[in-house]
């Protein structure tokens, strides 16, 4: 999660590979080899060492921009309050997340301008588009990784402009992402979303990646609780407080009916694996090859001035 003290430089405008005109396999190539994955990739590994034997119950420094991100997210948090579903003939993708998602579009660079300093409110612009990016699709009423890196992406970007800083890697995870993860749970019930291009029972799981990535790494060298346990429901129930894997888990089994190993078989079989670190190694090569290297995930992931499309500097 690396800082910077300087102003980022002049915003360019972000924008989406435009899915008609580029050859897919050269344009991925160009992806991996870009400075935005380098960033990415090493700000979630970063992380990932981070919370590495934490619990989330655990004593971790809240500085103001924390604060503030947390803020940012109980104002989004509200307005799905304010916002009740609608009376529709359509069981799932209830209409009045649009109304939801317009709320955001207008406002989302009043709200990350709460959160930047002002000599760096020239960045809010930019930082803005992955907020936005990062709570679903209005048109389809959809939500997935792709929704989830954007969002990681934003913190990625306030961690480039100096506004997060080294000292906050446990609370961007535990404070930040998981108040994100409660609301993004809060949009999928709320409006019931569909899983933005769901694999069913092959994919992880239908919304989210990265809680399991740093997840497994909370539980890395846990005293007692082995990969195997995360199917045991009395062990869920105990210990979902402190671990975003369990949580994660809960939210699944609430969600979802039926036995577990038939609705959830790939999360089935990594309760085999033998110790939560090999958990988080295959992980962590799973979200590299099933999001951040699929077409159809990227396709939509902006680049600017803050995460740009140019190769890594050497």
């Amino acid at each position: 999660a690396g800082t910077s003290e300087e102003v980022a430089p002049p915003l360019q405008q972000s924008f989406m590979i435009p899915k008609k005109e580029i050859n897919v396999v050269s344009d991925m190539a160009k992806w991996k080899r870009s400075q935005a994955y380098a960033d990415y990739m090493g700000f979630i590994l970063t992380l990932n060492e981070g919370v590495r034997g934490k619990k989330l119950t655990c004593e971790y420094k809240v500085s103001e921009p924390i604060e503030k991100l947390v803020a940012l997210l109980n104002t989004l948090d509200r307005w799905i309050d304010e916002t009740p579903p609608v009376d529709q003939p359509s069981r799932f993708g209830n209409k009045a997340f649009r109304t939801w998602y317009a709320k955001l579009d207008q406002e989302a660079e009043k709200l990350v301008a709460t959160v930047i300093p002002k000599h760096l409110a020239d960045a809010a612009p930019e930082v803005a588009v992955y907020l936005k990016e990062s709570v679903g699709n209005s048109t389809r009423i959809d939500y997935g990784t792709g929704h989830e890196a954007a969002f990681a992406a934003f913190l990625c970007c306030l961690c480039k402009i100096g506004v997060l800083r080294v000292d906050d890697q446990m609370a961007i995870v535990f404070k930040v992402f998981n108040r994100y993860l409660e609301v993004m749970r809060k949009l999928q019930k709320t409006y019931r979303m569909e899983p933005a291009g769901s694999q069913g029972v092959w994919g992880l799981d239908d919304f989210q990646f990265l809680p399991f990535i740093w997840g497994s790494s909370q539980l890395i060298d846990h005293p007692h609780l082995e990969p195997r346990h995360f199917v045991d429901e009395k062990v869920v129930n105990e210990n979902h407080k402190d671990f975003m894997f369990l949580e994660c888990i809960l939210f699944i089994t609430e969600m979802k009916t039926g036995p577990f190993a038939e609705h959830s078989n790939q999360l089935w079989n990594i309760s085999a694996v033998p110790s939560w670190s090999k958990v988080n190694q295959g992980l962590i090569r799973m979200y590299k090859a099933e999001c951040l290297e699929k077409f159809p995930v990227i396709q939509h992931f902006k680049f600017g001035s803050l995460l740009p499309i140019q190769p890594v500097m050497s």
